[in-house]
C-alpha cells in the first residue's frame, strides 16, 4: 500500500527551510492556503525558524487586517518578498519601509507567466508589459525598498532585453523550494479538485514550478476522497505532483477566509436571480459609472477594475445592457455579475473560469475591448500612479497588464482626493465643498501606467471624473467635457496642478448622467 500523503499543517510547514523559497498560492481572500501560511508562522514564532525564506506570490494576500500576508509579518521570518501587491497585508509596510528585507512588486500578470517559466525551466518571461513603467529598470525596476535597490545586478527581478532593434523586459525566473496550493477535494492520491473555489487561480503552475524545481507541493484541502473518484476533467493538479495533502480547518475551508458563507453562485453551482436590480445612488461614483458605460460598445468584452469601475456594471445593469456586454475579472472569471470588497475576484452567475495564467495570455493578447480602471494621480503627460503613497509601494496587480494591452481604457475617479460635498440635482452639478487635494498633480509619484507608451502604440486613453473628462494626446491631457453646472475655472482648472489643453469644442457631459432616473442608455 503506498504511504499515505495526508499530513499536518505542522509538518507541512517543517519541511520549509531557512533560506528557502516558498510558493503561495491565493488572491486577496480566495483560495489561499491560511492553514499552511499560520502554521509557518506558529513555527517561526516558536524556534524562530524558518527564517530569512523568499516568498513569492503572484497577486496580494490579505484581508487589510490579521490574516494572509499579514501573518508573516514578524521581523527575520521573511528574507525576500516578490509578489503583485501588498496593499491588502498593511502589516508588513514597516517591514518593508524599514528595510528588513528587499521587497519587489511586479506585474501580477506578468508572475502567473513566470511560475509557467519557472515550471519549464525557461530564463524567465520576455515581455513588452512593463516598459517605460516603475517596473523598467531605467525607472524603478519594480523595486520597493532601498534594500532591494541595493541588491546586486543579478539578484534584480528584471533587465531590459533589446531584441532586434526593440526592448522587451526580460522578468528573471527562480527554484520553488516548497509551495502551498489549495484545492476542495484530494483522493488519496493527491489528485485535486476546485468544485467550489470560486477562481482557479495559478495551482497547476505553481505546482509545476515546484516540483521541477525539485521541491515540495503541499495542498491545503476541504476533503479527501478515494483514489480514482474525482473526474479526470475535473483535476486541476494530478497527484503525482503532490507530495503532501493537509486536512483544512473551519476556516482554511472557506471560499474565501474572510467570508464565512459559502457562495454557490460564485463556482456555477447555482444563479442567482437578478431580474431586478436596485437602483444605486445618484452620486460622484455613478456619475463616473455612466460616463465610462457611455464608452461601451454591444459585444464588448470589458475588464472593470476595483473600486469606482465597479460602478460600470452596476449600471449597466440598471439600464438593461449587462446582457449585451461581457464582463471579465483578472483573476479568471468570464460573464456573471462581478463581487466587491473582500469577494471582489468572485462573480454570480459567472460562466467559466479559466486559470489566472489563461486570462492574462488574453489580456496581454489584446483580447479586451475595453477597461475601466481607477485612478489615484494622473499627471500632465497622462502618467497614473495607482501603486505608490507617500513612498509606500502598494503594488499595481494586474493594472500594468491591461491598461498596456487594452487599446481602449477608462480611468475613473474623482476630481479631488478626500470628502467632497455635491448637489446633484436637475441635470446639473453643483460642488458645494471640495476635497482637501488634486488628483491632477504636475508629476505622479510612481508610474504605473505610461502615457508616453500609450501613445507609442496608439491607445484610446479617457479620464472621467465626476466634473469633468480628459482625453490623452501626444501634446498632454485635453479637456474635452465639463459637467453642466461647473465653472471651468474656479472648479476644474484652479483645483490643477497643471494647464491641460482645453478643447476647442469643449462640451458639457450629457445631462442624462446627472438625472436622478434610467439614462435609456443605448451602446454603441
Amino acid at each position: 500500500m503506498a504511504k499515505s500523503k495526508v499530513i499536518s499543517a505542522k509538518e507541512a510547514a517543517n519541511l520549509i527551510k531557512d533560506g528557502g523559497t516558498l510558493g503561495i498560492q491565493g488572491i486577496i481572500t480566495a483560495s489561499t492556503p491560511v492553514d499552511l501560511m499560520a502554521a509557518v508562522r506558529d513555527r517561526y514564532l516558536e524556534t524562530q525558524s524558518p527564517k530569512g525564506i523568499t516568498v513569492f506570490h503572484v497577486s496580494g494576500i490579505g484581508d487589510g487586517k490579521e490574516g494572509g500576508m499579514n501573518m508573516f509579518a514578524h521581523e527575520g521570518l521573511i528574507g525576500k518578498l516578490i509578489c503583485g501587491h501588498i496593499g491588502t497585508s498593511p502589516k508588513l509596510f514597516p517591514l518593508i519601509t524599514g528595510n528588513k528585507f528587499p521587497t519587489f512588486v511586479v506585474p501580477q500578470g506578468v508572475l502567473t507567466q513566470l511560475a509557467r517559466a519557472i515550471g519549464a525551466k525557461r530564463p524567465g518571461v520576455v515581455t513588452t508589459v512593463g516598459l517605460k513603467t516603475f517596473a523598467d529598470p531605467r525607472i524603478e525596476g519594480c523595486c520597493a525598498n532601498d534594500a532591494a535597490r541595493k541588491l546586486s545586478e543579478d539578484e534584480q527581478v528584471v533587465e531590459v532585453l533589446p531584441i532586434k532593434g526593440k526592448d522587451y523586459l526580460l522578468y528573471k525566473s527562480f527554484p520553488v523550494n516548497v509551495c502551498f496550493i489549495k484545492a476542495t477535494t484530494a483522493d488519496v492520491d493527491g489528485n485535486l479538485s476546485i468544485e467550489k473555489e470560486g477562481v482557479r487561480l495559478s495551482s497547476l503552475e505553481l505546482a509545476l514550478a515546484t516540483k521541477n524545481s525539485g521541491g515540495i507541493v503541499i495542498a491545503q484541502v476541504e476533503r479527501i476522497t478515494e483514489a480514482h473518484t474525482i473526474k479526470p476533467h475535473d483535476v486541476v493538479v494530478p497527484g503525482v505532483l503532490v507530495d503532501h495533502i493537509v486536512i483544512a480547518s473551519e476556516v482554511g475551508r472557506r471560499q474565501y477566509y474572510a467570508i464565512p458563507e459559502f457562495h454557490p453562485e460564485w463556482c456555477g453551482e447555482t444563479r442567482l436571480p437578478l431580474d431586478q436590480v436596485a437602483a444605486t445612488e445618484l452620486s460622484e461614483r455613478k456619475i463616473c459609472g455612466r460616463r465610462a458605460a457611455m464608452e461601451l460598445s454591444e459585444g464588448d468584452i470589458v475588464n472593470l477594475g476595483i473600486g469606482m469601475p465597479e460602478a460600470v456594471s452596476a449600471v449597466a445593469a440598471e439600464e438593461g445592457v449587462s446582457s449585451k456586454i461581457s464582463l471579465t475579472v483578472e483573476a479568471g472569471s468570464f460573464g456573471g455579475v462581478p463581487a466587491g470588497g473582500l469577494a471582489i475576484t468572485a462573480s454570480a452567475n459567472v460562466e467559466a473560469i479559466i486559470a489566472h495564467a489563461d486570462m492574462f495570455v488574453f489580456y496581454d493578447g489584446g483580447g479586451i475591448d475595453l477597461s475601466v480602471l481607477g485612478a489615484a494621480e494622473i499627471d500632465k503627460h497622462g502618467n497614473v500612479n495607482v501603486s505608490k503613497f507617500a513612498g509606500r509601494t502598494v503594488g499595481p496587480g494586474g493594472f500594468v497588464n491591461i491598461t498596456q494591452s487594452t487599446q481602449n481604457v477608462v480611468f475613473v475617479g474623482t476630481f479631488m482626493a478626500g470628502k467632497t460635498e455635491l448637489e446633484i440635482k436637475d441635470g446639473k452639478l453643483n460642488i458645494i465643498s471640495d476635497g482637501k487635494a488634486s488628483k491632477f498633480v504636475d508629476k505622479v509619484e510612481q508610474i504605473t501606467f505610461s502615457g508616453e507608451y500609450a501613445n507609442d502604440t496608439g491607445k484610446n486613453i479617457l479620464y472621467v471624473t465626476e466634473r469633468a473628462v480628459f482625453k490623452l494626446t501626444p501634446a498632454g491631457l485635453e479637456l474635452i467635457e465639463i459637467a453642466p453646472g461647473v465653472d471651468l475655472e474656479k472648479d476644474v482648472l484652479s483645483k490643477m496642478a497643471f494647464k491641460p489643453i482645453v478643447s476647442k469644442q469643449l462640451k458639457t457631459m450629457d445631462p442624462r448622467i446627472f438625472t436622478d432616473s434610467p439614462m435609456n442608455l443605448k451602446l454603441k
